[in-house]
Parts: structure tokens; sequence; C-alpha cells
């Protein structure tokens, strides 16, 4: 495994690895780093699918708010490599801010209305960050496929949004949410739960979990009343603050009538989450298909 830190080192390492195979793609994992399984699971495939894989570690300031943990976020290069390296990643890119800004940005990549409800209605900013160190890391690394996880769902419809809009020629691949024993899915930021807190963060999962048992119930129930029976649940929880909990269109993110009936749905329905204990945001998330 290479471990590069310049643009020219990156696109080098690139070319040389795909010259070895009369015909080779590449596959890219774009990360913050502090990986955990669920990024683990993105390499792998990453690898099994490719000849040549890249995973990128950058945590991109450009994408956190004024009060966000942009200081504090969890950071581990040695177990990242280690972790890269025995899922079979052939280079890793670990520029620094410098590298990928060295000056202002004075360019950047929005995708508009996608952006303003779930977590960009709290967020500001924060999907024109995603959006414009993605695409300059695609024009780096230059993917035949780039694999993220759905537990940022949101993240995954608003990058294949720019992908088709900028006839972008690489094809997004999303990947299954990785979830602990208990349920909790996997998060770099789970570090930060207290051991009540940890425990209390169990709601997120439980709640989208009882989606199919009411539906199967009540099949009839609206996008209200599912919306406000999951925040019912989560509320049972003492230390969870809900940020939002919705029932969207996806992949447009566009709202659903509050009596839209859920067994009528002709679209495939996101419910999505974020509820935060003590200083940490967590979001969790269920894909329910339409309905044939």
């Amino acid at each position: 495994m290479l471990v590069v830190r310049t643009i020219a080192e990156l696109r080098t390492a690139i070319q040389e690895n795909k010259s070895k195979q009369e015909k080779s793609t590449v596959g890219f994992v774009p990360t913050m780093g502090y990986l955990h399984e669920g990024h683990a699971s993105l390499m792998r495939r990453a690898a099994a699918e490719n000849e040549v894989s890249v995973l990128s570690i950058f945590v991109n300031p450009i994408q956190f708010g004024p009060n966000e943990d942009l200081d504090r976020y969890p950071r581990d290069e040695q177990r990242d490599l280690a972790l890269a390296e025995n899922c079979g990643i052939d280079i890793v890119f670990l520029p620094s801010v410098e590298m990928m800004y060295p000056q202002e940005t004075k360019t950047k990549v929005v995708v508009a209305q996608m952006t303003a409800s779930l977590c960009g209605a709290s967020r500001p900013g924060h999907f024109d960050g995603v959006t414009t160190v993605v695409s300059k890391l695609f024009h780096m690394v230059q993917p035949d496929r780039a694999y993220f996880g759905m537990k940022d769902a949101q993240q995954v419809a608003v990058l294949q949004q720019m992908v088709y809009d900028l006839n972008m020629s690489v094809e997004l691949v999303p990947c299954p949410i990785v979830r602990e024993e208990d349920g909790l899915a996997l998060s770099s930021r789970n570090v930060y739960l207290s051991e009540d807190e940890r425990a209390q963060a169990l709601v997120l999962s439980q709640s989208l979990q009882l989606v199919q048992e009411w539906l199967a119930v009540e099949p009839v129930l609206t996008t209200a009343a599912l919306a406000d029976r999951i925040r019912t649940y989560i509320n049972g929880s003492p230390l969870a603050e809900i940020e939002y909990v919705e029932v969207v269109a996806f992949p447009s993110l566009q709202p659903l009538a509050a009596s839209f009936p859920m067994s009528e749905r002709n679209t495939d329905v996101l419910i999505a989450l974020a509820v935060r204990f003590g200083t940490t945001r967590l979001i969790d998330n269920r894909l329910l298909q339409a309905v044939q």
C-alpha cells in the first residue's frame, strides 16, 4: 500500500498502478478518517470490484460550521492506515489543508434545493463544503466508481445529483449502513457518547426498526402520523434532543404530503432522523421501497 500526501504523487501513483493492468478501473473511497467497520466495508468493496483502489483521508474544514467539532474531530492516522492496508487498499491520499486549499476558495459546487432540508437546514453551507471537496477529489483521482455509505442518505442523494448535473464520468455506489450488534449505526462521532448516552442512543435504530411493525398493522398510516410515532418513541429517552424526524421521497428528498398514506407510496421513501445526545449529533435512516 502506497501513502501519498501531494496531488502530484497521487496522480502518478494511480497512473503507475493502472499501467500494470491491461484494463483497469479505479475505485475510490473518500473519508474524513477515524475509520470504522462502516468505512472498512466500503474499502473492501472498492478493492474487490476494481483493479486499483484509492482511499482519501481528509478532515474537510469547509463542511464544518463555526460552532461544530472541526478541532476535536477524532483522528488516528496510524490506525487508519493499518485498517486500509488490511482491507486491500492500494493508495491512500493524506493531503494537508494547505494542499487541498492553497488559497481562499473562490469556486464552490452547490446543489440547490436538495441541500436546504434535513441536515442542510441546521448546518447551512455544510453540503456546499461536501460537494466542493468531493468534486475536487473526483478531479484528482478520476475514479470509475466511488463508494459512499447510506448512513448519510442525504449526502448520497446530493452527490448523485451533482454527478448527474455535471456529467461526471463516475458511478456512485451506495452501500448499506453498518451497525453495531445492538443496532447503533457506526459513526466516528460515537466515541463522544457517554455510557448513558450510548445506551439511550439505541432509540434511533429501534424506532426505525419498529416502522415495519407499525406499517404491517396500519398500512394506511400517513407520513405525519408515522413521523409523530417515531418522535414519541425517541422522546421516551430522557437524554434525546430531536433535531428532526422527516419522511421524504428518495432520492429527490422532496417532502411528502402530511396526509399521504404510506401504503400508496409510488416512490422510495426515506425516513431520516437527527438527534442530539449531549453535545453529540447522531443521524440514522431507513429506506422504504416503493409499493408496487
